[in-house]
């Protein structure tokens, strides 16, 4: 019997061991999926496999949710807020920092669509930056809406206001550019070379509305699109809101924002 007792003891201390190991590789929760429709798959930090999302899922910090053709759903964000993914979507949760009157979260949109809801109470501070592979946006306390791509990210602006930069690597990138052409730069290998001089034709226009170099933090209020090139190249305007607002996804948000009402 005593055998017995120390067998189930052990085993039970095995379990614990596994469980506490499980909650600490997760991190800090993020949320839930409070809407999955479709193909809708979260893999969680640490593992391989993609594992079907269910209603009210909770998702951690390291998860990543992607979505299928004809999917989307819906995540609610710990202490408030809403994190909406389009179909084909494929998205990182990298941090979430809760706090009674602060809120500061992380994505990375690696693919696809999504659109962020997340006004703040009063007094509130509520901050989720969201990086593309060209750009990062933060907002704070507001509505937009991103598209991710390879070469270029879209950024809209539903309600409030929106700071917008380059992605770091992109920043980075540049910069050491600048190094390699600054005066002191270490010897080598000459970068050009000298010959003789021939005609050279006129340089061609740039094409569309990319002429400037995304440098700083820049604000989109209300109404306001930015598009940013993986050159770090963008183009900011008043985008159509009659227009954006016949998409499918977009109708969509607005019809949930409005039951929430």
């Amino acid at each position: 019997m005593k055998k017995l007792t120390s067998s189930i003891a052990l085993l039970a201390l095995c379990v614990m061991i596994v469980f506490v190991s499980n909650v600490n590789s997760a991190g800090k929760q993020f949320g839930k999926i409070s809407l999955p429709l479709g193909k809708v798959e979260v893999q969680s930090f640490g593992s391989d496999t993609w594992e079907k999302a269910k209603p009210n899922r909770p998702v951690f910090e390291g998860d990543i949710i992607r979505t299928a053709a004809k999917s989307r759903a819906e995540i609610a964000l710990k202490g408030g807020g809403k994190i909406r993914l389009g179909e084909k979507t494929e998205l990182e949760l990298n941090e979430a920092n809760v706090k009674p009157m602060t809120k500061n979260f992380k994505v990375n949109l690696k693919k696809g669509n999504v659109f962020v809801s997340a006004k703040a109470a009063f007094g509130e501070k509520k901050n989720i930056q969201l990086r593309t592979p060209t750009a990062v946006a933060a907002i704070r306390g507001t509505k937009y809406r991103a598209k991710a791509g390879e070469d270029e990210s879209e950024i809209l602006v539903y309600d409030g206001k929106v700071d917008v930069n380059a992605a770091k690597n992109i920043i980075d990138e540049r910069k050491d550019k600048r190094k390699s052409f600054a005066p002191g730069a270490p010897t080598g290998k000459p970068k050009f070379t000298l010959g003789p001089v021939t005609e050279i034709k006129a340089p061609t226009q740039v094409s569309g509305p990319y002429e400037v170099t995304l440098e700083e933090w820049v604000t989109l209020a209300e109404g306001m699109q930015i598009n940013v090139r993986k050159d770090g190249k963008f183009h900011m305007f008043e985008f159509d809101q009659s227009k954006d607002g016949d998409l499918e996804f977009v109708q969509w948000n607005k019809e949930l924002d409005a039951a929430e009402e």
